[in-house]
């Protein structure tokens, strides 16, 4: 090939396993990927979670906690930024044990009139990253498993939550998302930018786990001008998905 990020090998037994990192615990089933580490921290002071296991890697442990929650154990992390560290921490908590995933994050907003705090069901992503090309082979866009987003819908339905189903733009470089390339995402349909989905989506296909995503709408990329729109400071936003999350979780 002439670009390396293609040369897709399916061999699935690679040099360094996760196997090799992680050992296989007792640990929950279910799990919450949470990106809000402030969530993640609160819950787990609040709740008096249990610590499974520190994933260290060189920017600092990744706890995996354990609770509760409607009679079930479920245990949540918070996976660091970006495609490549969140998705290492993935295959060390999938060699772990757990085997079942809801992922919270936030986003950009490429669509006009999504307001701040609306949630979006990742149907789809378009592989503007780097890590799923090692996990899967090349493709422009990878879909959602229909189960997870079917029990995503499902508890956003039951408590009429307004979101919004969509595909997501996922990107590397959050400072190259350049006029030309949003309008570009735009006209295929993406509605939000973010960094992972597609790698994480990614993983959970190649490993045979099941994953699902939602997003929150944060600044907003629609206009002549970005709008931070203070996206980062929804507290109240941030801590009610985790628990949305969970609920879709346990479903699954």
């Amino acid at each position: 090939m002439k670009y390396p990020i293609l040369e897709f090998d399916p061999d699935p037994k690679a040099f360094i396993e996760p196997e090799h990192i992680a050992d296989g615990m007792d640990v929950p089933e279910h799990c919450v990927i949470c990106f809000f580490h402030e969530v993640v921290e609160k819950v787990a002071s609040k709740h008096h979670a249990t610590l499974l296991t520190d994933h260290c890697w060189e920017d600092g442990p990744h706890p995996l906690y354990e609770i509760e929650f409607s009679g079930k154990r479920l245990a949540f992390f918070q996976p660091g930024v970006g495609a490549p560290l969140a998705c290492g921490l993935l295959e060390e908590v999938i060699a772990s044990g757990c085997r079942k995933f809801i992922a919270l994050g936030g986003c950009g907003i490429l669509e006009k009139g999504l307001e701040v705090g609306r949630l979006i069901a990742v149907t789809s992503a378009l592989r503007d990253e780097g890590v799923s090309y090692h996990y899967l082979p090349p493709a422009r866009e990878i879909q959602a498993q229909s189960k997870a987003l079917d029990q995503i819908e499902r508890v956003l339905k039951s408590r009429t939550i307004p979101y919004r189903p969509g595909k997501t733009w996922t990107t590397d470089a959050p400072y190259r998302e350049t006029r030309a390339k949003i309008a570009t995402r735009r006209a295929e349909g993406c509605i939000a930018v973010e960094m992972e989905a597609a790698a994480l989506m990614a993983v959970a296909q190649f490993r045979g786990v099941a994953f699902g995503q939602i997003l929150y709408a944060g600044d907003d990329l629609s206009g002549e001008d970005w709008d931070n729109r203070g996206w980062q400071s929804r507290r109240e936003v941030r801590e009610e998905l985790f628990w949305l999350g969970a609920e879709a979780c346990l479903s699954l």
